[in-house]
């Protein structure tokens, strides 16, 4: 029986939200050997760390087999710590109390436990390409005209 190797996904992504709430959106450029794929999305109210993880989470929905080896590069250290210092498996283990984004998170963990994904952390606005093009991919969502509400932060913050 003959096995196929498939080869590394490479998922940027970066969130924005301006006025931290109010709209705000996502980019994502997801690379596989020589295709590429850009994504983006945006909510007339949220904040840029919901943005931060949704975009990661969408990157992760786009990709069509399982078990994956995916190399994540994000400039926010929320994500990115939340996976690489345990943050999160401390808070699923305490059932999410006093977590924020708790929906989105809840929505993350299939995703991720399903491929193998490694977070690399970049620092954001310091002319990394892919870095950039999400960033103006995400502002450039939020600036739409009739955005739709991000319903799992309206529920968040009642």
């Amino acid at each position: 029986m003959q096995t196929t190797t498939r080869p590394v996904i490479t998922l940027f992504t970066d969130g924005a939200a301006s006025g931290n709430p109010g709209p705000g959106g996502f980019g994502i450029v997801l690379k596989c050997q020589d295709k590429e794929k850009e994504i983006s999305g945006g909510f007339a109210l949220t904040t840029n760390n919901r943005m931060e993880l949704l975009a990661v989470i969408i990157g992760l929905e786009a990709i069509r087999w399982e078990n994956a080896e995916v190399q994540v590069f994000s400039d926010s250290t929320y994500v990115v710590n939340a996976i690489n210092l345990g943050w999160l498996d401390s808070w699923e283990s305490k059932g999410f109390k006093k977590v924020k984004n708790v929906d989105l998170w809840q929505r993350f963990i299939p995703l991720y436990r399903k491929h193998r994904v490694t977070f690399n952390w970049v620092k954001g606005h310091a002319g990394h390409p892919e870095n950039e093009r999400c960033d103006a991919l995400a502002v450039a969502a939020y600036h739409q005209a009739g955005l739709p509400c991000d319903e799992g932060y309206v529920a968040n913050e009642k």
